[in-house]
């Protein structure tokens, strides 16, 4: 599965990393920030990945902005 990280700057597009990739990066604790390009279905799936691991996971919606799109995802993955 292939998901889309936050970008770092506005002018920036999100860097698309793979769930695997993601799982060999993760240490014991590890914050995550994902795009809001991502569905709602796609965290859900990547939060249970994780969980079938092993890992303890806590998504939630993070909003910085007025605007409905100026919103991502973050995501704790504890092992």
């Amino acid at each position: 599965m292939k998901l889309k990280l936050a970008k770092t700057t506005l002018s920036n597009k999100p860097k698309v990393v793979e769930l695997s990739k993601l799982e060999e990066e993760i240490g014991l604790q590890s914050i995550l920030y994902f795009d809001q390009e991502n569905s709602h279905k796609e965290i859900k799936e990547m939060a249970e990945y994780f969980r079938s691991k092993g890992y303890s996971v806590y998504l939630r919606d993070v909003k910085y902005g007025l605007d409905q799109g100026e919103s991502l995802y973050e995501a704790h993955i504890i092992a």
